[in-house]
């Protein structure tokens, strides 16, 4: 298989630096950030800077041209702010970034966009699936949040179908993943929170897992739905025994087929703070 120009946008980012050591192997790549800098203060080699948020594509449209694909992952943060703390004029900067990233990649002829979505776009769910009024959650749910954080990443999603459904002029395929917990989890706070903590396991996705789903979602052929629209989402987890989102469509549609469980990855803890902490009786 021929190398594939891929561009990655927030390449500065958190979930960059998991992905770039697979994607430099097997693409080349135009970097794109706003920064040339990690949170941590390590220089991103060969990043050119780029704010996508410009409504002037001429500004960045030439990074755009001649690339197969895109994987979107370029954020607005909020200085200060949790995602639940969010505002309206600060997510919708967001939507207009996800616009401007869809829109330059149709008008230079990119085959695919892979977005970086999250599971809070579908987060109101969560006290149902607690209550064990739902047992597992899947992308054909509505899409359904109470902030705007959330509220924001399901119009990523519907924005980008519209963009796959082809009444734009051809259509642009799209991948939204709603990742899940892409990080250690760590049990420092898990006696006062155990419940916070449990939902963190189910939602774990490894390094080497979150790499394989987007390079799966890049490289596979045919992503097409049942109705022949090129669109997909997926969720972002491990093979986690206490998952409480579904990956069947993913391990169908592009072969996901994760390696890491938490309940493996984080044993010790787990059995110190939930196990062990109770005299032997699960928490």
């Amino acid at each position: 298989m021929a190398r594939l120009k891929v561009v990655v946008t927030g390449a500065s980012g958190y979930i960059a630096s998991q992905l770039l050591p697979a994607f430099r192997e097997r693409y080349d790549l135009v970097l794109l950030d706003t920064r040339e800098r990690t949170r941590d203060g390590e220089l991103v080699p060969d990043i050119a800077i780029a704010d996508l948020r410009n409504p002037d594509r001429e500004a960045y449209r030439s990074h755009f041209t001649g690339a197969d694909a895109v994987v979107h992952l370029a954020f607005n943060r909020q200085t200060g702010r949790s995602m639940n703390d969010g505002d309206y004029s600060a997510e919708r900067a967001n939507l207009d970034l996800a616009f401007n990233v869809y829109q330059t990649g149709l008008e230079e002829g990119v085959r695919r966009v892979v977005v970086a979505s999250s599971n809070h776009a579908a987060d109101w769910y969560e006290h149902l699936l607690r209550e064990r009024k739902l047992e597992m959650l899947d992308v054909t749910a509505p899409p359904l949040s109470d902030n705007y954080y959330g509220w924001a990443k399901a119009c990523y999603e519907h924005l980008g179908f519209l963009f796959a459904a082809g009444r734009l002029g051809r259509a642009l395929e799209i991948v939204q993943v709603r990742i899940g917990a892409p990080r250690p989890i760590t049990a420092e706070n898990a006696a006062a929170n155990p419940t916070a903590y449990k939902r963190n396991l189910g939602a774990y996705i490894s390094p080497r897992d979150l790499r394989q789903l987007f390079v799966k979602s890049l490289e596979t052929p045919d992503i097409e739905d049942d109705y022949g629209i090129p669109f997909q989402i997926f969720y972002g987890v491990s093979n986690n025994a206490r998952a409480f989102w579904s990956i069947a469509n993913a391990r169908k549609v592009i072969g996901y087929a994760p390696q890491d469980d938490s309940e493996v990855v984080f044993a010790d803890d787990i059995r110190r703070v939930l196990v062990d902490a109770k005299s032997g009786g699960r928490l």
